[in-house]
């Protein structure tokens, strides 16, 4: 069982992983968008947010859903990347039951 669990583990981890830069560097392209720093009419932006958006909406909608208004400040990020790593911890807690 430990030879299909330990990798499958690892196999999740990093998808979780991945999903969390992918939601840090949603936000960073927000803000810079937000701030005009960077400019959406350029091509290669507009698909790298556009390929961002639609990584990350499907988790960050039903947040937003749930989470009153504060303002300009948007905490859904936060709060997925929180979750994410309780799953990471939970599923990391199951693996070492198992393999003990």
């Amino acid at each position: 069982m430990n030879v299909i669990l330990v990798p499958l583990y690892q196999v999740i981890s990093i998808a979780i992983q991945l999903y969390i830069w992918a939601l840090i560097a949603s936000a960073v392209l927000s803000w810079l968008i937000a701030f005009n720093v960077i400019n959406t009419r350029n091509r290669f932006v507009y698909t790298v947010m556009d390929a961002l958006y639609r990584i990350t909406e499907p988790a960050l909608r039903p947040i937003r859903r749930v989470l009153p208004n504060f303002g300009g400040i948007d905490l859904s990020p936060i709060i997925v990347i929180l979750i994410l790593y309780f799953i990471q911890s939970v599923l990391a807690q199951l693996v070492l039951s198992v393999t003990m």
